[in-house]
């Protein structure tokens, strides 16, 4: 595979892993809404922003559908959506380990292992109204997002640790409220709240292109 296919990936993958800090329970109005995607004509390595942002929506579109599977009460369609989450982790961490090592790969599947389970565990906590499973997902979520923050800063100079916990806390908090709106049947809510978690992947895929843009000038486009 080309350098590009495995940087996309990788970087992608990295912070997909991502949750939120504790307590991260409503989405991050102002980031998302002040916070653009970047702009196509001044956009750097096009192909590369192009397929984050097609891994990120790819990411939350297939949380979503959990989550309204089980709202729903429809266990086949909650398998197949868990199923695709699961899928795309396990290409993306192979991926990542092609383009940064076996054991970055590995580590890499952990990381992602951890958010969807923390996602997972919050989405089937709300559908049953147990509490203390919420408050113990989103606490779990808390510590996946400190360490997927510090495993990029590490591997990519261009990321600030700090600035990739302020990007995957409002992450996090989409994932939260888009949850509660979906189980308590606001989809007029929800509907705002996956307009603004939709842009915010943008964001998140266009800050991490950039990122890898300019720790590896030579193999994007």
């Amino acid at each position: 595979m080309h350098k590009l296919s495995f940087a996309v990936l990788a970087i992608s993958a990295l912070l997909m892993g991502s949750a939120g800090q504790a307590g991260a329970e409503t989405p991050t109005a102002a980031l998302t809404a002040t916070t653009p995607a970047a702009d196509a004509s001044t956009i750097v390595a096009p192909k590369l922003h192009e397929a984050m942002r097609a891994l990120w929506q790819g990411h939350v579109l297939h949380t979503r559908e959990y989550a309204i599977a089980m709202h729903a009460d429809n266990a086949p369609k909650a398998n197949a959506a868990a199923d695709a989450v699961v899928s795309n982790a396990k290409q993306i961490a192979g991926a990542v380990g092609s383009f940064y090592g076996d054991a970055a790969g590995a580590q890499m599947l952990t990381l992602l292992a951890g958010h969807w389970g923390g996602v997972k565990a919050l989405t089937d906590a709300r559908a049953t109204a147990d509490t203390a499973a919420q408050s113990k997902a989103m606490s779990d979520l808390a510590e996946n997002v400190n360490a997927i923050s510090s495993f990029l800063s590490g591997a990519n100079p261009n990321l600030p640790e700090s600035a990739l916990q302020g990007l995957l806390s409002a992450h996090v908090g989409h994932h939260a409220m888009q949850i509660q709106q979906i189980m308590t049947d606001d989809m007029k809510g929800e509907a705002e709240t996956w307009k603004a978690m939709k842009h915010h992947m943008d964001v998140i895929a266009d800050a991490l292109a950039g990122g890898i843009a300019a720790q590896f000038p030579d193999n994007v486009n």
